[in-house]
């Protein structure tokens, strides 16, 4: 793993800590936006993601892509699961990866460096780039969504709302706890560097389940009797928990299968083909497992699976 530096890669750890051993997470460094104002405005066949199917933030992206018809209008290109010196690469040679189809690089940190040859920023998924500018708009996986889920309505017809104006406050604030103690909050456990950091990020991870499971108890969805942005920014944390984070991160107090509503509800979402369709549970699995050698020396893949 590493980072790009004045236009430099650099290998070392990009897991980064805070004073008190807790993990603390480089902000995204592109935060342009697709609007009708511009200059990035929406337009078929213009924007390309760059994803790996490991990663959670990037699947957000892949199911709005889904659930919004955007497929024939935003191309993609999936980077191999290994993440290693080099970060994430274009390499073919596991299934389903894409190689890059627009410059024919090998390392996703060489598209960073087309955007912006001097620039210094860890490189991650997902990548929204701008073919017509060939630069990136965004690597900030919430605000993506937020394009996917309103600017391009008029091109294809698909007027669903996955943000709307009434929910907001409330879809607002639960995403809040979501992201800094479910989303977030497994990487905090899983890259503690004490005991500390670690006793106080896993307590906050299980608290935050109690408490979604409380509220799922009845009903379907975490905000009203709809499908929305909230549940779309859980469901791919809750798909990997079993798999990778009761292990690999150490969240191990109980599997999302021990609880009954929160289990009925991965398993509810799964079976939307949007959710379905975009979850490679073969991807995360080796990425993980692999990539994090501080964590997993041997790199051994535990036998693990799911019951969807």
């Amino acid at each position: 793993m590493g980072r790009l530096v004045e236009g430099k890669w650099r290998t070392d750890s990009i897991i980064t800590s805070d004073k008190k051993g807790s993990y603390d997470r480089i902000p995204r460094s592109f935060r342009d936006s697709v609007s009708k104002a511009g200059p990035f405005t929406p337009e078929s066949g213009r924007y390309h993601l760059y994803v790996s199917y490991a990663c959670p933030w990037a699947h957000r992206t892949l199911i709005y892509r889904e659930l919004k018809g955007l497929q024939d209008h935003i191309s993609v290109n999936v980077v191999h699961p290994d993440m290693m010196d080099q970060g994430w690469t274009f390499e073919t040679n596991f299934p389903e990866t894409t190689g890059d189809d627009l410059y024919q690089k090998n390392h996703l940190s060489e598209i960073y460096l087309k955007a912006k040859p001097d620039v210094s920023t860890s490189v991650t998924v997902p990548v929204l780039w701008d073919k017509q500018h060939q630069t990136i708009v965004n690597n900030e996986s919430s605000e993506i969504i937020r394009f996917f889920n309103q600017e391009f309505d008029e091109m294809t017809g698909n007027k669903e709302n996955y943000y709307p104006e009434a929910l907001r406050h409330q879809i607002d604030r639960i995403n809040e706890k979501i992201y800094h103690h479910i989303n977030n909050g497994v990487y905090k456990s899983g890259f503690a560097g004490n005991q500390v950091a670690y006793q106080d990020a896993v307590t906050k991870v299980f608290d935050a389940l109690d408490e979604l499971e409380q509220i799922l108890e009845g009903r379907k969805y975490l905000i009203g009797n709809q499908l929305t942005e909230a549940d779309i920014r859980l469901i791919p944390t809750l798909l990997r928990f079993d798999l990778v984070y009761y292990i690999h991160f150490k969240c191990s107090v109980r599997k999302i299968s021990e609880y009954k509503n929160l289990y009925r509800y991965t398993k509810d979402l799964y079976a939307i083909d949007a959710i379905k369709n975009t979850t490679h549970f073969d991807h995360i699995k080796r990425h993980y497992y692999y990539s994090h050698e501080s964590l997993n020396p041997k790199r051994i893949i535990p036998k693990t699976s799911l019951n969807l």
